[in-house]
């Protein structure tokens, strides 16, 4: 394995300066990159919102009202071409919406086929959304028949599905054309399921206006006025057929509400354009607006013969403005005046030229970042990652020497790829991502101490230098591919289910696995050919610091009789804990609302804040100190009125607190979305299991599949116990905690289960407790050397990388000390209890090893 054509190591080195390259747009500024050639890549690594700042919104589109709509559409249909007098007026004694279809009785049966005919029309297939037309059609409207001259169309699932689909889309456009024009860079606003949509609006710092500007429906249309009747007396008695009252926001009407016609004279979608303005002669806040040509006709037509009487514009079942016709209005265009300030004259042009939601949306989950958390974040990351690379780069000169130099040089080129292609696909680095990235600083140099105490092993068994080398790096390779890969199942399954930032961590932690296996096998090897070549060294560097020393034979079965009823008590408290106790669920679990706020002064009063909010009735409120004695961290109970309740509890927190506190951070999660990321947390773990045991299965035997993951369970019951005693807040970042706490535990076992392995194929007769033992003496180095790389990273993390991050990292610090101590005293003692023994190993031996490939390095 040590010998490189000129071809094969020119190709190595390319690729590792192609990745340079990638990486090298993420140093220079906009302006810099604009400059360059065009051939040069210009791909920078977007940052997430909770670095940069900004507001995540998923808002949910409700079905309810798209069918409830669309039923009164149809019983509107039936009555129209029911009472269409060019084909001849159609008797019936009455026409009926009721739950999802509409009834129509005939004043005679024998009207029933015309009947049929003349609404023909309605039970014409729509074309999907997406799709060709001419295709295959969906049945929206059945008819059935119930008894003699009564007809009954149905609304179809199929074709409310239809609908909401098409509502889904439409809503994305609509709020595309809403965030472009509030002047926003790089909005993201994508489908998320059936009826989701994700907003994420980086830079912005106002998620209030930014929901009022989504959330409003903007259903416009212009209305005539009732002059026979009061809005009271219609309210007092009832409102004439084809009328409706609705309240009006025009506080200088003085009126609190309008009785209207319900069918608008020019509907909203004949506005052509609408701009804000000032009203000439008094100054105040306009809007003016423009009809398209038949519009302007229809405007001009209705105008003229209605000169004196009022007509109201209605905004979402609200009038905004209810003007009198003082003259026939034939330019085409008019102004609405109200209310008004500069910014809602504004908002209201967005809506009225963005258009129209095809339904009511809700706000499910909120997340919003201030920018001064959002720097601080970025360089609480940068100052932890810095931190825990130079104590990964000193440990592994201190254990390595020569070897360490190029260890630590392979780990430069695997960050530098890692940002490479993070900027290539355009993955978003949130800092979930930064810690996958500093996790993966700790875990790459495992390759490299894999194989250099291979290559040790192999020197200490008589071989040569060269040869020892060369066997070193063979022998490891399987045992690096199995213990990466059950890693990247974890990755995999966690991109898969989780959301938002845990989709980040997954991509940077996935990124990692397969460039760390990559510069180990390629860049790594290639370095220590090249140092055998040009400096002919008679023997492997010495160490500086031996944390296990040469020749240790430590009689691990024996404590199997301490560490089982250990294990077994200690997974019984955690249990316990965990039923008695429970844990203590994040929002993202049970729902309610976050938020960090920094005091102007130098303290944080917490007692004024919790008199503050104990006056808005918001249930459990918890006010804490978060980090420094100026942040506060508020979190408000799941308010019982369903998604929109936690919105107004947001609105009432927001206005006690903003006005002599910093805004930071607020995350907003409905009982809708915390019951699915609840679910979703719980399927990601037992998936990855599973998916585990399957390849554990594959690649050895049942026992070792079985063994891995009751270790891995013992893992995370565990790690669950610790948050239930300690009480740490468990939100979804404790789920990737928890995953990658499984991808870690589970590549120490296989590190074990390899060597185990192997022996049983050396060892035929040797007693199973006594192979179990030298098994885990020739990978003890290995372990502990791993272990330790990867607690520096991690405790740089914890005690630099800020208060966001301290409960994700501290879990993953009892991960690593629980998981290297599972894959030693459970993983292993635990294949004694299935009877195996030398012999379930016995298949045809790999070809032995006789170093001749190695000579030719020489």
């Amino acid at each position: 394995m040590l010998h490189f054509s000129p071809t094969k190591m020119i190709a190595i080195l390319v690729a590792v300066l192609f990745g340079v390259l990638l990486a090298s747009p993420n140093l220079f500024n906009q302006s810099t990159l604009d400059s360059l050639p065009d051939w040069m890549p210009k791909n920078q690594v977007a940052l997430g919102l909770d670095l940069q700042g900004g507001v995540h919104l998923q808002v949910k589109i409700e079905t309810e009202d798209i069918a409830e709509e669309r039923l009164e559409n149809l019983e509107s249909d039936v009555r129209t071409l029911m009472r269409d007098r060019t084909q001849g007026a159609l008797g019936y004694q009455r026409i009926r919406a009721s739950g999802n279809k509409v009834t129509l009785t005939l004043l005679k049966p024998e009207d029933t086929e015309a009947s049929k005919e003349r609404l023909e029309s309605l039970l014409t297939p729509v074309v999907p959304t997406g799709t060709l037309l001419g295709g295959l059609g969906i049945i929206e409207v059945e008819l059935s028949e119930p008894s003699p001259g009564v007809l009954e169309y149905t609304l179809t699932d199929e074709g409310i599905d239809e609908r909401l689909r098409s509502a889904v889309s439409q809503s994305i456009e609509v709020i595309r054309r809403r965030v472009d024009e509030l002047g926003t860079t790089e909005p993201i606003i994508q489908r998320q399921g059936v009826d989701r949509i994700i907003v994420q609006v980086p830079g912005f710092n106002d998620p209030e206006r930014l929901k009022d500007v989504i959330g409003t429906t903007a259903k416009l249309g212009f209305h005539g006025v009732s002059d026979t009747m009061s809005a009271a007396d219609a309210l007092a008695n009832r409102p004439p057929v084809g009328f409706k009252v609705i309240p009006t926001s025009d506080a200088e009407s003085g009126e609190a509400n309008i009785l209207i016609e319900k069918a608008p004279k020019i509907p909203g979608e004949g506005l052509v354009d609408a701009q804000p303005g000032f009203d000439q002669r008094t100054n105040e806040p306009i809007v003016t607006f423009r009809f398209d040509n038949k519009n302007a006709q229809r405007f001009c037509k209705y105008s003229s013969a209605n000169v004196g009487r009022r007509f109201a514009i209605v905004l979402d079942d609200t009038s905004i403005s209810a003007p009198v016709i003082r003259d026939a209005i034939c330019g085409g265009s008019g102004q609405i005046s109200g209310s008004f300030t500069a910014q809602s004259a504004n908002d209201l042009a967005v809506l009225m030229r963005a258009g129209a939601l095809p339904a009511e949306i809700t706000f499910v989950e909120e997340r919003t970042v201030g920018p001064g958390l959002g720097l601080d974040s970025i360089n609480a990351g940068k100052f932890a990652a810095t931190v825990a690379g130079i104590l990964v780069v000193i440990f592994m000169l201190l254990a390595y020497g020569t070897l360490g130099i190029i260890a630590n040089i392979a780990l430069t080129a695997n960050i530098v790829i890692i940002i490479g292609l993070l900027s290539v696909i355009g993955a978003t680095l949130t800092l979930p991502g930064i810690a996958g990235i500093v996790l993966t600083m700790g875990m790459a140099v495992d390759a490299n101490v894999l194989i250099y105490e291979r290559i040790r092993e192999e020197k200490r068994a008589g071989r040569s230098l060269v040869q020892a080398i060369d066997s070193g790096f063979r022998q490891a390779l399987g045992t690096i591919l199995d213990a990466n890969i059950t890693t990247l199942i974890a990755a995999f399954i966690l991109f898969y289910l989780g959301s938002g930032p845990i989709k980040g961590f997954a991509v940077t932690l996935a990124i990692g696995i397969v460039t760390s296996v990559f510069t180990a096998f390629t860049l790594t090897r290639l370095l220590v050919t090249l140092w055998l070549r040009f400096t002919k060294p008679k023997d492997l560097p010495r160490r500086i610091i031996k944390l296990v020393p040469e020749g240790t034979s430590l009689k691990f079965m024996i404590y199997r009789k301490l560490s089982f009823p250990l294990s077994a008590a200690l997974l019984v408290g955690s249990l316990g804990m965990f039923i008695a106790v429970n844990l203590n669920y994040g929002i993202d679990f049970r729902g309610g609302t976050l938020i960090e706020y920094q005091s102007t002064s130098e303290t944080a009063d917490l007692g004024d804040i919790r008199g503050r909010l104990s006056d808005l009735n918001l249930g459990d409120v918890q006010v804490q100190e978060f980090g420094a004695p100026n942040e506060v961290l508020i979190r408000i109970e799941s308010q019982g009125g369903g998604d929109n309740a936690e919105q107004s509890a947001l609105a009432k927190v927001r206005a006690v607190m903003d006005t002599d506190h910093t805004f930071r951070r607020q995350e907003v999660v409905g009982p809708t979305v915390s019951g699915e990321l609840a679910q979703a947390g719980t399927i990601a773990v037992i998936a990855s299991l599973l998916a585990i045991m399957v390849y554990i299965w594959f690649r050895f035997e049942w026992q070792f599949a079985i063994g891995a993951v009751l270790a891995t369970m013992h893992d995370v019951i565990l790690t669950i116990g610790m948050f239930a005693v300690l009480q740490l807040e468990f939100s979804l970042s404790s789920i990737a905690a928890i995953l990658t706490i499984v991808g870690y535990s589970l590549n120490d076992t296989v590190v074990v289960y390899d060597r185990i392995r192997e022996n049983l194929r050396k060892y035929k007769k040797k007693p199973i407790h006594e192979l179990l033992d030298m098994s885990i003496n020739d990978t003890l180095s290995r372990t502990v050397l791993t272990s330790v790389t990867t607690l520096l990273a991690l405790l740089a993390l914890y005690f630099l990388g800020g208060e966001v991050l301290r409960g994700f990292t501290f879990a993953m610090i009892f991960g690593v000390l629980i998981g290297t101590y599972s894959s030693i005293f459970i993983a292993a003692p635990v294949l004694i209890l299935f009877k195996l023994r030398p012999g379930a190993m016995d298949r045809k031996d790999p070809s032995p090893y006789t170093g001749q490939e190695a000579q030719e390095v020489q």
